[in-house]
Parts: structure tokens; C-alpha cells; sequence
């Protein structure tokens, strides 16, 4: 394990509540193909925290990398409508994007 995941596993243990540290936890997990490391972190925090709006993109497109597709459809709505509550458009549009995407994906 390198010294960036090791600093943000014990951050994580330290501070259990705190959504940022689990989110870069699991991006650096992703780096080294721990897919299912980096699903538990994100599952958590979207659990824990439904309101940290930048878990949802990442965790979409997680399940549609392991083709769990209708998980992704539903985590990219679901992101979508706590983007447009928190009027976060930039969020709201990229989530939209990548769902429009999957859906035309998913028609092929």
C-alpha cells in the first residue's frame, strides 16, 4: 500500500464521519484496480451522506464499469436530483450527460 493511501486510510479511521477523506480514499483505491474497496467507501458515504453531490458521478460510473447498469441509471438520477437541490448546474449537467450516455449505450 502506498504512503497516500496509508495517510488517508488512518484519516478515515480518525475521522469516520468525514465524507472527503473516504471519497479520495476510494479514488485512490480505483487507481489501483481495488474496485470493490473503492464501492464499499463510496456506498457509505452516499448512505452517510447523501448530500455530497460528487459521490454519485464516480460511483455511476463504478457500477457501469462492473455492469451493474441499472444501479448506475438509478445512482445517476438519484445525483442528478441532489445536484438540482442544491442548485449545483455544473453537477446537474455532467450527471445528465453521463446518464443520457449509458441510456444510449444500454439501447444498442
Amino acid at each position: 500500500m502506498n504512503s497516500r493511501i496509508s495517510t488517508l486510510a488512518k484519516a478515515v479511521k480518525e475521522h469516520p464521519d468525514d465524507s472527503f477523506y473516504k471519497f479520495t480514499l476510494a479514488l485512490e483505491m480505483l487507481k489501483i484496480d481495488e474496485v470493490n474497496k473503492a464501492r464499499v467507501l463510496f456506498e457509505a458515504i452516499r448512505q452517510n451522506d447523501p448530500e455530497y453531490v460528487g459521490v454519485y458521478y464516480h460511483l455511476a460510473k463504478l457500477y457501469e464499469q462492473i455492469d451493474e447498469n441499472k444501479k448506475a441509471v438509478e445512482t445517476y438520477k438519484a445525483g442528478v436530483k441532489v445536484a438540482e437541490e442544491q442548485n449545483d448546474l455544473h453537477t446537474k449537467s455532467e450527471l445528465s450527460s453521463a446518464l443520457l450516455n449509458l441510456e444510449l449505450d444500454m439501447e444498442e
